[in-house]
């Protein structure tokens, strides 16, 4: 039945205007402009997966203003459904800035006060038709507040109950969170509703973090902290919780596709020079997530993920640069093949 709904995925989450610096290698000090772009993980994922080919609308907020405007603006172009992003009044529309030290160094600062996309409740979720969708991508970052935290229960209740296939993109943020353990304690509520969960080996020792001291963050790389802790632990945990599929993001070195009670298979990248490595998880998630909903194997959609990862580390932003099937595929077929 999931093969004739007419939209392939909606994602659910983070919306942002993303403002990197223009001086690439400059100390954040130093910054003396910025470039505008389209952002937020699952905003990222959305357009990702929309310029591979797949039918996607998303679920999102913004604040009635004018980088609402913007991001809606951008999203309409790229031909993504946006009529389930509602404008809250009284919250505003995030932004996110970055500087840009390549290799390693990606200082970042978010502008979350009050942000709209945690004011989605289960009445936004009720609007939405999932049994009109194959699959639904939600965040971890979502359950940081309510009501986006229950809404993010709410839908993964009513996605069951429809039959739409449920992936959860860990999305960990340490600075969105009141007490860090307190994300580790709603991500493992929420993943035994969940089919095929994604994540990077920080996100997933962050599932099961026991001290708030376990994390470490350099340089403001809020979205790269490192995380001490046993990943085989970790993951093992995950997949007890009753995740069917879960995929570990490890840079440049590709992923790892993990099942309970069969070997970890890992899945190499693809090697490439970095510019930016913001938005590299979201580009690997829509290309993971085009594959399964084509009917691929995991280790060939795996392989997608990894190609149009490696495309955006490339690349100056997030969304707004984003792959086509086209690129994605000319990539990976001129370094291998998938």
């Amino acid at each position: 039945m999931k093969n004739d709904r007419p939209f392939d995925v909606i994602t659910f989450g983070r919306s942002s205007i993303d403002l990197y610096s223009n001086d690439l290698g400059a100390a954040f000090e130093e910054i003396s402009a910025f470039g505008a772009f389209v952002g937020g993980s699952s905003t990222n994922i959305a357009v990702g997966s929309c310029r591979l080919g797949l039918k996607t609308a998303l679920l999102t907020a913004v604040g009635a203003d004018k980088v609402g405007d913007f991001i809606k603006n951008f999203l309409e172009k790229e031909g993504i459904e946006t009529k389930y992003i509602p404008t809250i009044v009284g919250t505003r529309s995030s932004a996110v800035v970055l500087g840009i030290e390549p290799p390693d160094r990606f200082p970042l600062v978010f502008y979350r006060d009050n942000a709209a996309d945690l004011q989605i409740d289960i009445d936004h979720v009720k609007a939405i038709p999932l049994d009109q969708f194959k699959a639904i991508v939600l965040s971890g970052n979502a359950l940081s507040k309510n009501p986006s935290q229950t809404a993010t229960f709410y839908a993964a209740e009513e996605a069951l109950q429809k039959g739409t296939q449920i992936f959860l993109d860990l999305d960990f943020r340490a600075d969105q969170w009141y007490d860090t353990r307190a994300y580790g304690v709603m991500v493992r509520a929420l993943l035994p509703k969940v089919e095929i969960a994604i994540g990077t080996e920080e996100e997933i020792l962050a599932a099961s973090l026991q001290d708030s001291s376990q994390i470490t963050i350099t340089h403001q790389q809020v979205s790269a902290p490192e995380i001490s802790g046993d990943i085989d632990t970790a993951i093992q945990k995950i997949l007890n919780l009753g995740v069917k599929v879960l995929i570990v993001k490890r840079g440049a070195e590709g992923a790892s596709i993990f099942e309970a009670g069969k070997e970890e298979v890992k899945v190499p990248g693809f090697p490439v020079e970095i510019l930016n490595i913001l938005g590299a998880g979201d580009a690997f998630a829509a290309g993971f997530l085009y594959g399964c909903l084509q009917g691929w194997d995991l280790y060939k959609a795996v392989r997608m993920g990894n190609a149009c990862g490696a495309i955006l580390v490339t690349q100056h932003g997030c969304a707004n640069f984003m792959p086509s099937q086209a690129e994605a595929l000319a990539f990976a077929n001129s370094q291998g093949g998938l």
